[in-house]
Parts: C-alpha cells; sequence; structure tokens
C-alpha cells in the first residue's frame, strides 16, 4: 500500500481520504461511462454510489459523529458488493482485471477509513 495516513477529525484527514477515494472514481468513471446501454440501471446506481460516497466522507468529518464514519464505511463495502455484480463472469461489464484494479484502490480507502474508525473510538 502507500504511505499510512492516520486521520483525525480534521478537514485535512478527511481530504486525504477523499484525495486516495478520488483515484477510484478517476479509474472507475471513464470504464462506466462506456458500459452498454442495456445495463445502464446497474451502471448508474454504482455511479450514483460511487458519487454519494464522495458526500459521505466529507460528512463524517464535519459530523464528528463514529456513526457517520460506519456509514461511510458501508458506502465502500456497497461500491465494491456492486463492482463484483458488474464483474461476474454472467455478465463481465468489467473485466475481472479492471475489477481488480477498483478494488484495490477501493481497499486504500477503506484501510484509510478504517485507520479514521479506530483513532475516533480510541477519543
Amino acid at each position: 500500500m502507500s504511505e499510512s495516513v492516520h486521520p483525525d477529525h480534521s478537514p485535512k484527514a478527511a481530504l486525504a481520504v477523499a484525495e486516495r477515494y478520488a483515484g477510484a472514481v478517476n479509474y472507475l468513471y471513464p470504464l462506466l461511462i462506456n458500459v452498454s446501454h442495456k445495463h445502464r440501471i446497474v451502471r448508474d446506481r454504482l455511479l450514483s454510489a460511487l458519487f454519494d460516497q464522495d458526500r459521505l466522507i466529507y460528512e463524517a468529518a464535519k459530523s464528528g459523529q463514529i456513526s457517520r464514519l460506519y456509514v461511510a464505511d458501508a458506502g465502500l463495502a456497497h461500491i465494491k458488493s456492486l463492482l463484483r455484480f458488474m464483474a461476474d463472469p454472467a455478465r463481465k461489464l468489467v473485466s475481472r482485471r479492471q475489477c481488480e484494479v477498483a478494488s484495490a484502490h477501493l481497499a486504500e480507502t477503506g484501510a484509510m477509513l478504517g485507520t479514521w474508525i479506530r483513532h475516533a473510538q480510541k477519543r
């Protein structure tokens, strides 16, 4: 993985998590806009989840509530689930390799979010 970030409850920490997450969005967005219109429902849900997740990260930072961090963490899990659905061999809307790369981006974000949650629980 990359550099370790120990987010606290600061806007700087939220920005670090959001910037890491932006890497996942920047990777996935071009792939998703090229998905066939036949599969627009799942494509649109994943796009919506991607952009909602950014909002969840900033809301967690602003609120100072651990529960919001858990909601943001659940949002990442939802995105991963939709991504696996799209990569399923029955659909192949994204390739296995594309799914792996996107999952790695999301895992980095999840690790940072997990560190943030653990740090917030200690306070």
